[in-house]
């Protein structure tokens, strides 16, 4: 069954705004959050999530420490989750498929790359 359902966690309202208006205008099912704490909470009672992008850098648990907890959990495991993050540095992608991302996208996001990723894991 393909989960056509996103998780968006990142504490920049205003890139949240953009990229939830361009992705629910793609026909995509949003649901968002400000905080790792709070995403995690919201994927443990929405079953249908297919995807999660997380933003890496946020105040409290970071989208490192949420990532790594995604993917030891038993229950979220499956789910697969996009870095996208302003942090470009040399090594930054490495950091974020090391603490369990299946993929990596910098800020600005190219929309076209994103697109291409969300085909390839939720259809």
């Amino acid at each position: 069954m393909i989960k056509n359902k996103i998780l968006l966690i990142d504490d920049d309202h205003f890139n949240s705004f953009a990229l939830l208006t361009f992705l629910r205008a793609k026909g995509f099912e949003c649901f968002s959050a400000t905080g790792a704490r709070e995403g995690i909470e919201i994927l443990l009672k929405e079953k249908e999530i297919g995807i999660v992008l997380m933003d890496m850098i946020m105040p409290d648990m970071d989208g490192y420490e949420a990532t790594t907890f995604i993917k030891e959990n038993a229950t979220l495991m499956h789910i697969p989750v996009i870095a996208v993050t302003a942090q470009a540095m040399e090594g930054d992608k490495e950091k974020c498929l090391i603490a369990g991302a299946e993929e990596y996208v910098s800020k600005p996001v190219d929309i076209e790359e994103l697109m291409r990723l969300l085909n390839e894991y939720i259809g």
